[in-house]
């Protein structure tokens, strides 16, 4: 595998346990460009995999190591997402060129490498999130596309069966919380397109609908 000798990466602080694991698309034309910036020291960002549509799978950081890939950041309750997590990058080129559904192989791949993952990192499946759940005010990724129900059957994450009875749309704010989102002033809405992202792909309006509150329900039920 390539290994990226890149300054944007370093020791994890002492003490620190890696129990998350965050997916990303690359958000670029290609897999070179996404590449090339991932091995570039100018560019200040990095990330421990890059997965190609195709499937192959490249190693960028030693997992011993902290990787810049979820920058400003928040999940049950701390801010430092690069420090305790294992970070996956996806070709993609994104809502930006063009988004597209991620291909089967590409995705088999993913799943192969992130059971390993899990393997070896205590990751609990609540901790398996994408970037736009950890930043939800400026990142969108891996997206409305992006198969998470067909990651949690084979292990990765959690996809519960939605409610019957959903809570009433006002719990909303508490429930998101209790599950690992920051919920900010101003900031509901753009925190429930991230949810609905995850965990309803078919409508990401921001809106706490009965569909968005039973899964939600459920999810908070769950953990």
């Amino acid at each position: 595998m390539i290994r990226c000798p890149s300054p944007n990466s370093g020791p994890r602080p002492a003490g620190s346990q890696i129990d998350m694991l965050v997916l990303h698309y690359t958000g670029m034309r290609d897999g070179r460009a996404a590449l090339e910036r991932l091995c570039d020291p100018e560019a200040r960002v990095s990330a421990h995999y890059l997965i190609e549509e195709d499937g192959a799978v490249y190693g960028l950081v030693e997992e011993s190591r902290r990787a810049w890939h979820a920058g400003l950041g928040f999940w049950r309750g701390d801010s430092d997402i690069n420090s305790r997590s294992i970070g996956v990058e996806l070709v993609n080129p994104g809502h930006e060129f063009g988004y597209r559904a991620f291909p089967p192989a590409q995705m088999e791949a993913l799943a192969r490498l992130a059971a390993a993952i899990l393997a070896r990192h205590p990751i609990p499946a609540r901790n398996v999130v994408g970037h736009a759940d950890v930043a939800p005010l400026r990142k969108q990724d891996p997206g409305e596309l992006f198969d998470w129900a067909w990651l949690a059957v084979r292990g990765i994450g959690l996809w519960p069966s939605p409610l019957a009875d959903p809570p009433p749309a006002a719990h909303a704010p508490e429930l998101l919380a209790r599950y690992g989102y920051a919920v900010v002033p101003d900031g509901l809405a753009a925190t429930l397109i991230a949810f609905q992202r995850h965990f309803r792909p078919r409508r990401c309006d921001g809106l706490a609908d009965p569909g968005t509150m039973a899964m939600l329900g459920a999810l908070a039920a769950a953990i």
